[in-house]
């Protein structure tokens, strides 16, 4: 049913559009999220594994179609000497996230995967490589893959036509996370904010289809453009908008794990901290090799750097300790 058509959409769509609440949104959140993890942040290693990507999202910078694109792949052993310092660190997950990239076959991710298992047998691997046939996400589950990470980005049919290409469907990317639910995985899910044409009816469709899905971890960020995309002369999503959201997903959703995501960052370094006092509990700081680091360009002025890097993680402890919080250096597992 469309949003304004039923009752509860019309008071969901209400707090989405006020800052009213946004006061007693967040005081509830915090107390909602202490209730199930207390007072933990989880820390993730990113590793950004690939530049490289076969679709043509308007809104990203590596997309096919760019051609200033910055590009890189990540060998194996890049990849676990990542792993290695992440460990040393304190990391207890490590995302491999990339663009859609037809050279990373499922031999050589269940490779890399089995291979970070086999020397680090007390964490977690995440994967965030897009859309794949079953039986890849099987065989990937099978070599040792925990969770994955699949962003829907909006769940209204129209608005994805209006940011993706013909060749890509949402239909399709829904049967992707139901499948990897299916099959056993830690499913995240999410969806930009603020992205062109998104209207507070597909927000509000976005939240209904996250409850259908029921993801183990949910990110959200604001959009921010890239200048070589066709949205590059667009607005950024708002940052306000994004944390308010935080705060209805972590009442909607107390088991999710819900990251203070980096776009939130870009936008204004205190948002981060914003986010996380408004029920967010999950930082992913990077881990990628410097040498490439900034060619991972999805948009503009991204950052990679301070408390955005994996070496700065004691900042990172000190941060969070600030505001009343603890890093825990631990797989972070769901508690559903």
């Amino acid at each position: 049913m469309a949003a304004g058509k039923n009752p509860c959409d019309s008071a969901l769509a209400a707090i989405v559009s006020s800052s009213d609440y946004d006061g007693e949104l967040a005081s509830c959140a915090d107390s909602v999220r202490r209730k199930v993890y207390s007072d933990e942040v989880y820390l993730r290693g990113l590793i950004e594994i690939s530049s490289y990507c076969r679709n043509n999202c308007f809104y990203c910078g590596l997309r096919a179609g760019n051609a200033k694109a910055l590009r890189y792949r990540l060998s194996k052993d890049e990849i676990l000497t990542a792993c290695k310092e992440g460990c040393e660190l304190g990391f207890r997950t490590f995302v491999l996230q990339g663009g859609e990239d037809p050279y990373f076959s499922d031999s050589f991710i269940c490779d890399v995967v089995s291979s970070i298992k086999r020397l680090y047998p007390d964490c977690a691997v995440t994967l965030s490589i897009g859309e794949r046939e079953y039986s890849s996400y099987k065989a990937l589950f099978d070599a040792g893959a925990d969770r994955y990470l699949l962003r829907h980005e909006t769940a209204d049919d129209a608005h994805y036509r209006k940011l993706h290409p013909e060749s890509m469907s949402l239909q399709n990317r829904k049967e992707c996370l139901f499948a990897l639910k299916e099959i056993g995985y830690q499913v995240g899910s999410g969806f930009m904010v603020g992205s062109p044409y998104q209207t507070v009816e597909n927000i509000v469709s976005d939240i209904r289809f996250l409850q259908e899905l029921s993801p183990d971890m949910i990110g959200i960020g604001p959009f921010i453009p890239h200048r070589n995309t066709p949205f590059g002369s667009f607005s950024c999503g708002s940052a306000d908008l994004t944390i308010r959201l935080i705060s209805i997903l972590r009442l909607l959703f107390p088991y999710a794990l819900i990251p203070a995501t980096t776009s939130l960052a870009t936008i204004a370094e205190e948002n981060r901290k914003k986010a996380l006092i408004s029920g967010a509990n999950v930082i992913m700081p990077n881990l990628t090799p410097l040498k490439v680091r900034k060619k991972y360009e999805i948009y503009n002025r991204k950052l990679s750097s301070s408390l955005e890097s994996a070496q700065a993680v004691e900042s990172i402890k000190a941060m969070l300790a600030d505001i009343g919080y603890r890093a825990v250096s631990s797989r972070g597992d769901v508690k559903r």
